[in-house]
């Protein structure tokens, strides 16, 4: 289940996707536009502009605006910044695999090969739900 973090992360987006090249939306704006509590979107921003999702402008005209794209920002990369690993297994995450504990042999578990189709297929529609997607 994604977390609040992340449903205000992409909405953020989102609302930010709607503005581009139009000039800077402020915090207060999103805020509102998009009903997320103003402290915890500016924690959420800094993080996205850590990431280099956004930049922003200080100021009185100030404010937030993307950096790449809207169809080159994913579901999946905003799902992994606030969330982590897309796979339901350490052993079939792609970019935070670990071995599993209680499995003798991962070449031969059950669990793993179908694991693995469900990560893709998982993976696969958060990759194709760019932020233009949400726009339509």
């Amino acid at each position: 289940m994604m977390s609040k973090r992340c449903k205000y992360a992409l909405k953020a987006m989102v609302r930010l996707a709607r503005n581009y090249n139009q000039g800077f939306l402020s915090t207060s704006v999103i805020a509102q536009d998009e009903n997320i509590p103003k402290k915890f979107l500016e924690q959420i921003l800094l993080e996205l502009k850590r990431v280099k999702l956004v930049n922003s402008k200080q100021g009185k005209a100030g404010g937030y605006y993307l950096l790449k794209s809207p169809d080159d920002v994913t579901l999946a990369d905003l799902y992994r910044i606030f969330e982590g690993p897309i796979a339901l297994t350490p052993c079939v995450s792609l970019n935070f695999y670990e071995p599993c504990d209680d499995c003798v042999d991962e070449a031969t578990c059950y669990l793993r090969k179908e694991l693995i189709i469900v990560r893709e297929k998982t993976r696969k529609s958060m990759i194709e739900a760019t932020l233009t997607s949400f726009l339509k």
